[in-house]
């Protein structure tokens, strides 16, 4: 069978009758298409008709809307789908004109595939000649398009009498206290707003955006959050960067309904446009964002602006999420299930000891990054202690220490001999000519030390070492290892684990901190990031995790070599 990167899924059958059987349906359909999956709804399409078929408007309804919401929901359980329904033929009774040239697409589709069911099941030639007739006359396709169809893969027979009746969930609504049903049209308007962080585009965002491009008939303002509003997020650090995110939601956009004026903005207020723009006659919000979208009303009040008509998008439930994971569809689950992996290529280090794979680990103070190394030592890890090579270092017949007396002075030097590290910090700390003379010192010294212990490592028959050292990038270290991994936590919980390790106040915990490289400028850098804010058997999970996939790395790299 064969399997193709995009593919266009065309479904035909009325969407009260469509809805019980979708889950089987994009089961099939995720057997032929591995990547970008688009969606063409035109319930009542005939494929067997020897006239040319034609795309024709379908009217923006409640149900339109709820089974959009449905197949979104259902999609997540394929995750290495792209899913995209396309919005341009879902229009409202007014303005039934479809547009005269063909969409194009992002994404190409190779395959088109669809619900509609021949007589036989069979894969009869002149349906599927049919199907990809209507599919090039509506989406530019690849020049060698095939075509399937679905049905009776998808097994239909199978579904309950009862399942085939039940109506489709009511996953969104207008706030008003006026009932809606199914049927009932939908209200369209010239211009609306949309927000949200859309962090790893994901199936509910999918819903939002979708529901706001059906709603609004010309421009839609996207507004995106950025900095401030990013601050109290889970695992801030592996957000997206803007652009990144803002260029996925755009390119996701215009492939849904490229007719629409999009006007993608940076939020960096609670309010956003959609509190200061006269123009702007909705907003579509989610359940967690309802009160938001209610002050956005309050405030415009004030300022004597029209309120908005609001619509709630309801959580979409997460069927595969796991502990300590969020029971809906979120980005933070999705930056969560990152922890461990690798987020960029390893660097080739050919100088460093045959057979040893070096990693670098760091993390802000108080990150945990010290108990990891002993996760990883319980796991068969070599563990090099920068702390350790610090003190080496500086004693007395040290290789740093004659340069260090020579540059700061005997004053510094305990009744004993021993270098006084208070007295040493006092001069240096807030003074960085001083402290660049004493790191142009020690540094080298330790890098030198760990490349000692590393042979070490080797004779001892491992073959992976772990270099843990908070200094780790400032002081260069990343030349002597394969990756490097970062153990994060949110500052407010570092100066909390501060203050009650090393007995400093909060004011004196922050400081430390605000000397130190961030964790967003760390995980900049990073190979794998780790998290210690959960319960420590998540932590060890996340460890292993993180293990065995380096160990795969591991035996693959020795493969090629």
């Amino acid at each position: 069978m064969a399997v193709f990167r995009s593919g266009l899924l065309v479904l035909t059958t009325p969407l009260a009758s469509l809805a019980p059987r979708l889950a089987p349906i994009l089961t099939s359909a995720a057997r032929f298409v591995n990547h970008t999956l688009y969606v063409h709804l035109q319930p009542g399409l005939s494929l067997e008709s020897p006239a040319q078929p034609l795309s024709s408007p379908v009217q923006v309804t409640f149900e339109v809307l709820d089974f959009i919401a449905h197949l979104y929901a259902g999609a997540n359980l394929h995750r290495h789908l792209d899913v995209r329904i396309l919005l341009t033929n879902i229009l409202p009774k007014s303005t039934f004109l479809m547009p005269a040239s063909v969409q194009n697409l992002s994404h190409p589709p190779e395959v088109v595939l669809t619900d509609f069911q021949t007589l036989d099941g069979s894969q009869y030639n002149p349906v599927k000649q049919q199907l990809e007739r209507y599919a090039t006359s509506c989406y530019s396709c690849c020049p060698q398009l095939s075509s399937v169809l679905l049905y009776p893969d998808y097994g239909t027979q199978e579904l309950p009498v009862e399942s085939l009746n039940a109506p489709l969930h009511s996953a969104i609504r207008p706030i008003s206290p006026l009932p809606r049903s199914q049927k009932q049209p939908v209200r369209c308007y010239r211009r609306g707003a949309v927000g949200g962080t859309f962090d790893r585009l994901h199936n509910a965002h999918k819903v939002l955006l979708s529901v706001a491009c059906v709603l609004a008939q010309e421009v839609l303002v996207v507004g995106v959050a950025d900095r401030d509003l990013l601050k109290s997020k889970l695992l801030p650090e592996l957000l997206q960067p803007y652009e990144e995110r803002v260029d996925h939601l755009s390119e996701f956009l215009v492939d849904v309904k490229p007719s629409l004026t999009f006007d993608i903005v940076p939020l960096l207020d609670p309010y956003g446009p959609a509190g200061s723009d006269p123009s702007l006659e909705f907003l579509v919000v989610s359940e967690e964002t309802y009160r938001g979208g209610m002050a956005v009303n309050h405030f415009r009040l004030e300022n004597n602006l029209e309120e908005l008509a609001l619509y709630q998008i309801q959580l979409l439930k997460d069927q595969n999420h796991k502990e300590n994971e969020e029971d809906k569809i979120s980005s933070s689950s999705f930056r969560h299930r990152i922890l461990g992996n690798l987020l960029r290529p390893p660097f080739k280090r050919p100088e460093l000891p045959l057979g040893l794979y070096v990693l670098g680990l760091t993390g802000i103070s108080g990150s945990g990054k010290s108990s990891v190394a002993q996760r990883l030592k319980g796991l068969g890890a070599f563990i090099i202690d920068s702390d350790q090579l610090g003190h080496r270092a500086y004693a007395p017949g040290g290789l740093a220490y004659q340069p260090v007396v020579e540059a700061f002075g005997t004053d510094i030097l305990h009744q004993d001999g021993l270098i006084n590290r208070k007295i040493l910090g006092s001069r240096v700390f807030g003074n960085k000519k001083q402290m660049k003379m004493l790191t142009d010192i020690v540094w080298p010294v330790i890098e030198k030390l760990a490349r000692e212990d590393m042979e070490i490592a080797v004779a001892e028959g491992k073959n992976v070492c772990v270099i843990d050292a908070a200094i780790l990038l400032e002081a260069g270290w990343q030349n002597m290892v394969h990756e490097v991994w970062t153990v994060v936590i949110p500052e407010t919980e570092a100066v909390r684990r501060i203050v009650e390790r090393d007995g400093l106040s909060e004011a004196a915990a922050q400081s430390r901190l605000q000397n130190q490289m961030s964790g967003q400028q760390l995980v900049e850098q990073s190979h794998v990031v780790l998290s210690t804010l959960w319960e420590p058997h998540i932590t060890q999970r996340q460890v292993e995790k993180a293990w065995n996939l380096l160990q795969k790395r591991i035996t693959k790299t020795e493969a090629q070599a």
